[in-house]
């Protein structure tokens, strides 16, 4: 009897179309094509470079930055507590308080136990000290709770926003360029991106302009609720200034929006003259007439000088949130139990530093990171500009350059008859011809008519120099190639 032909209960046809729409350009086609090189590479394959340099994604750990040895203290012996009695000389004094506080406030006093939605009493308080100390105004442990890396603390805080009704179809604003979490969250919630342009021709600053531009058109297609802030700006790299987080505050206060103040890279400032000033500092600067501005502000252990992207910490600071409405978010948080552990200890170790016997060391190391990250943001744009037919604003912050290159029109063409981005056309030969490994600006979002690449400034200096050294012979035989 012949076997009747079976369709699988679930298959692309009746997949969740916001799945199938979702895009993540920082780990897309030509990452994956990358991987493929790598093992190419390793099968020994003859290709025309030996190694694929991989400057696409910001994971520090992997591109060879050492861990803080205090952090790395403390998670152990959250891990295995019995060290600090059976091994107590291998660890510093600091690691062994600080594991005590913590674990003291931890069910069971084990790091493998459930912890309260929120997040360990013990680093909410810690959080709730760092931001009081920040920015000199005072913040509310009750208005702190952590997450799986920030991504989870925005995810669940944009969910609030979100209908359920098809005529009114809540709309994000969005910064372009963006990172892609925003855009793929859109997708996944059925939410409208609205794109507001960052000013590249002004080192990347918003122009409330733009703002009221963007505010004004998306009112035809859904019902605008918040508004995404990346700073300092990935992929852009920008650092905004008071003043102008001071007329973003304005704006959203003018239309009612929520905030949303994605600030994870506030250790990443390389201006000599530049600091970093949060919105939830200016917002309360305002006065009373803002004291109804509603404002998420988020950080993470991923970024700054620890780069520990794989202990997934982060938090969320609610800023003149109703009690009802923080009722309702910590319910939703509930239902995933909790974060990890370890990722809210990292928190800890990261907005508390060691103060006795590991100060020193913490210090020696956190300052000899953020000191390799600035002359590498030096290094990246003073070598980009260098290249004829590429253009880069200063890295004021983060840990990416955002260039401008020039794509000739035959290129161009040959980008659309294959149904591809013109930069990612561009990215993709870059791979193939050198090794090297960035993201189409397409995938951040650009304006149009405009073509970039993201890289991150990670790599290692001797690598670094090799990757723009590359990239310049490249670039130079690509427009003689398509011109």
């Amino acid at each position: 009897m012949a076997r009747r032909a079976t369709v699988a209960m679930l298959n692309l046809s009746n997949l969740n179309p916001c799945v199938k729409e979702m895009q993540y350009a920082v780990r897309g086609p030509i990452v994956i094509r990358a991987a493929e090189l790598e093992k190419e590479l390793q099968g020994g394959k003859n290709l025309p470079f030996e190694q694929v340099i991989r400057a696409n994604i910001g994971d520090a750990h992997a591109m060879g930055q050492k861990p803080i040895t205090f952090v790395r203290e403390v998670t152990s012996l959250a891990l295995t507590p019995q060290l600090m009695t059976s091994h107590p000389s291998l660890f510093s004094n600091d690691a062994v308080e600080r594991t005590r506080e913590i674990l003291a406030t931890a069910h069971g006093g084990s790091a493998g136990a459930y912890t309260d939605s929120v997040g360990l009493p013990a680093v909410t308080k810690d959080i709730t000290d760092y931001i009081t100390k920040r920015d000199g105004y005072p913040a509310l442990q009750e208005n702190i709770f952590v997450g799986t890396g920030a991504s989870a603390c925005i995810k669940n805080v944009m969910k609030l926003v979100l209908t359920q009704d098809p005529n009114n179809k809540p709309g994000f604003m969005i910064p372009i360029p963006q990172y892609p979490l925003y855009s793929a969250c859109c997708s996944e919630f059925n939410a409208h991106l609205i794109s507001y342009y960052m000013d590249e021709s002004n080192n990347w600053t918003l122009n409330v302009e733009e703002l009221e531009r963007a505010f004004t058109e998306a009112k035809k297609f859904c019902v605008p609720k918040a508004i995404c802030v990346i700073n300092p700006g990935n992929p852009t790299g920008q650092n905004l200034p008071k003043e102008n987080i001071a007329e973003i505050i304005k704006f959203s206060h003018r239309n009612k929006l929520l905030l949303m103040a994605d600030e994870v890279y506030q250790s990443n400032i390389y201006g000599d003259k530049d600091e970093f000033t949060s919105f939830k500092k200016v917002l309360c600067s305002l006065g009373s007439e803002y004291e109804d501005q509603q404002l998420a502000s988020f950080h993470s252990v991923s970024k700054g000088y620890m780069g520990e992207c794989g202990l997934r910490g982060g938090y969320c600071e609610l800023t003149n949130f109703d009690p009802d409405v923080k009722a309702m978010l910590y319910k939703l948080l509930s239902a995933s139990l909790c974060s990890s552990t370890i990722g809210q200890i990292a928190i800890s170790c990261m907005i508390k530093p060691p103060s006795g016997d590991a100060a020193e060391l913490y210090k020696k190391e956190t300052n000899a990171v953020l000191n390799s990250l600035k002359e590498r943001s030096i290094l990246v744009h003073q070598k980009l500009n260098e290249i004829p037919g590429i253009q880069c604003n200063p890295l004021q912050g983060a840990m990416y350059a955002f260039p401008k290159i020039e794509i000739p029109k035959k290129a161009v063409k040959l980008a659309e008859r294959e149904n591809v981005a013109p930069d990612f056309f561009y990215c993709r030969e870059l791979l193939n011809a050198t090794g090297i490994c960035v993201v189409p600006g397409s995938g951040f979002g650009q304006i149009p008519g405009t073509y970039h690449f993201r890289m991150t400034i990670l790599p290692p200096k001797e690598q670094l120099e090799v990757f723009l050294q590359k990239l310049g012979e490249f670039h130079a035989h690509f427009l003689e190639k398509y011109s």
